[in-house]
């Protein structure tokens, strides 16, 4: 087994198993530091393909960015009377079915289209070089993405007045 394997499998069991972690916890702090656990797994794979790029921009906007929001929105808005719901028997055979859905979904798409990991290359820079990839984010015509990424920052905005005004009622 080469390092490239070894480190594949370890990143992609701290997903798998940060996600099931997010899911199952009852503390909603908890369940934010789990996903940051998962989204840096997920920068990890980005960094492991050669992309290193989009595991920079993973890192830094959804690890770090993102997280921070939530855990300020959590902490800001929860109170020490908020309890969840327990779970029923109904619950648990709902979340299971949908579970169960999902895989086969899944593994129906895998089979179907046949990915093979092995197939997988380190991007080359003949292929879209940064400088592209930088004029196109940040430009204003019909192929630039400009206009989307200040539309989520305004939306991010609106997220912490409100997460503001909620707790100022309390």
């Amino acid at each position: 087994m080469e390092s490239f394997e070894i480190m594949f499998i370890v990143l992609t069991a701290m997903i798998a198993l940060g996600s099931i972690a997010t899911v199952l916890t009852k503390s909603i702090v908890r369940a934010v530091t789990y996903l940051l656990l998962v989204l840096l797994g997920t920068a990890g794979l980005y960094f492991l393909m050669g992309y290193t790029f989009l595991g920079s921009v993973q890192t830094m906007v959804y690890a770090g960015g993102v997280i921070v929001l939530f855990v300020f929105a959590v902490l800001l808005t929860s109170a020490k009377e908020d309890k969840l719901s327990e779970n029923t028997l109904l619950k648990n055979i709902g979340a299971a079915v949908i579970a169960l859905v999902g895989l086969g979904i899944f593994m129906t798409i895998l089979c179907l289209h046949g990915f093979d990991v092995a197939a997988l290359t380190s991007p080359d820079e003949t292929i879209m070089p940064m400088t592209t990839i930088g004029k196109n984010m940040l430009s204003t015509n019909h192929e630039g993405y400009l206009l989307p990424f200040e539309a989520v920052s305004v939306l991010l905005l609106a997220c912490i007045v409100g997460g503001l005004v909620i707790a100022r009622k309390r």
